[in-house]
């Protein structure tokens, strides 16, 4: 067990080359791999990429595209120069601790998939496993962090905190607190690395175009998938087309010639949970399920094979994090670690009564409900909206799901699918 802790600690050599070309017929994309000058727990400076791979033992290289463009069907990628993630320096790895795996850099990566949508807010997403375990908007950044951590603080253990606005020391003091693997932000404010830096292994990184995330909306890049046989398979990456409210659909469908229409109208706060959810969505692993209210995620359902199994899990989750957030907040222990068993059923108690805080919330689901019983999960917890890109051939039935609720829960369509695998 001894050697295979030291594997985590471990450097390994890679044997990709220092450059690479990939050729799309008579155009030709340039990149170039990445390494980093970062001292070991010895003192000694160590020349590497990326440490491994998804797991010690895989070899790994991350590469920058630094030359070429590509044009296809009308489509214009991403042009060099543009780099978030790709293009981190030494220097803006403000405290390294120990060189980055590969799960560190798409951690980062998806959170600011996320955040490219919330510029418009100071904004938090945690990232675990390229999941958020909790995403938040709030008028300061240390609110917007503590609503992300408090959402899921669980799965935030360990986990990559990114923001769009510079770290100040408020939001410093409440990250220290925490363990996580890496922070990200766009700057960091005076007073905020000291304090981020008691944590000696924590990854401290400076991405200064997160400033600019916003003119990465309509960008699109080539998204490669490798095969077991060596085949690859390539795509354009999904743009998200829902921007404001007005991009929604009221919930509209046609069945045997009878038509079905959602009779309840949202309310702004719904249309804005609907936007910041529906953003949110974009980061996460399909088949997926979520549930946001007031601009923050109550419960992340991911990966999963059917809808109605997924809503569930996500309400499941929802339940299981709300428990450990009110046993945290009001007696600083975590709820697993409970001994008092009267305190225990008294949050038990209120959990259940608040049902975990899915009331007044809204379900977001990546794609549509092929049934009515995945809407219903969300509805026998208290949703007041669903949001889904609509298209199934029982729409007809989520909405008379929604009309036939009490209170009545309104809906809307995106027309667009969310996948992401």
């Amino acid at each position: 067990m001894d050697d295979f802790r030291k594997k985590y600690k471990t450097i390994m050599d890679d044997h990709f080359p220092e450059s690479m070309q990939i050729i799309f017929g008579d155009q030709r994309l340039e990149y170039r791999k990445k390494s980093w000058k970062i001292p070991d727990s010895s003192g000694s400076v160590i020349e590497k990429g990326l440490r491994y791979g998804e797991n010690p033992g895989q070899e790994a290289a991350l590469y920058e595209l630094v030359g070429g463009n590509l044009v296809l069907g009308g489509c214009r990628f991403i042009e060099p120069g543009n780099g978030l993630v790709s293009s981190i320096t030494e220097s803006e790895m403000i405290q390294a601790g120990k060189h980055p795996g590969k799960t560190n850099l798409t951690d980062v990566d998806n959170a600011l998939n996320i955040l490219k949508f919330m510029m418009h807010k100071p904004a938090c997403a945690i990232m675990k496993h390229n999941n958020p375990s909790g995403a938040a908007i709030a008028e300061s950044l240390n609110e917007a962090y503590h609503r992300a951590n408090m959402a899921d603080r669980i799965a935030a253990f360990g986990g990559a905190a990114v923001f769009n606005r510079p770290v100040d020391k408020a939001t410093a003091h409440m990250i220290s607190e925490n363990y996580l693997e890496v922070v990200a932000a766009p700057d960091y404010e005076e007073g905020a690395i000291e304090v981020l830096a008691k944590r000696k292994n924590l990854r401290i990184v400076a991405i200064q175009r997160i400033h600019s995330l916003g003119d990465y909306l309509t960008t699109r890049f080539v998204e490669f998938k490798s095969l077991l046989d060596g085949g690859v398979i390539v795509q354009q990456s999904a743009l998200n087309a829902i921007h404001s409210s007005d991009d929604l659909i009221p919930a509209r469908a046609t069945h045997k010639g009878i038509e079905y229409a959602v009779q309840r109208h949202p309310t702004d706060s719904e249309l804005d949970d609907m936007v910041f959810g529906w953003a949110v969505e974009q980061g996460v692993t399909s088949n997926s399920v979520l549930y946001v209210k007031d601009g923050c995620t109550v419960g992340i359902g991911t990966g999963e094979q059917d809808r109605v199994g997924v809503a569930e899990i996500a309400v499941f989750k929802a339940y299981v994090k709300y428990r450990d957030r009110l046993c945290f907040e009001r007696y600083q222990t975590p709820y697993s670690e409970m001994k008092d068993q009267a305190l225990r059923d008294s949050i038990d108690a209120e959990t259940s009564e608040k049902k975990a805080g899915l009331i007044g919330s809204v379900m977001i689901s990546d794609a549509f409900f092929p049934f009515r019983d995945g809407v219903e999960v969300g509805i026998r917890e208290g949703i007041s909206a669903v949001v889904h890109p609509g298209g199934s051939e029982r729409d007809y039935e989520s909405i008379q799901a929604c009309n036939e609720a009490d209170p009545q829960v309104t809906m809307m369509f995106t027309n667009q699918r969310a996948f992401k695998h």
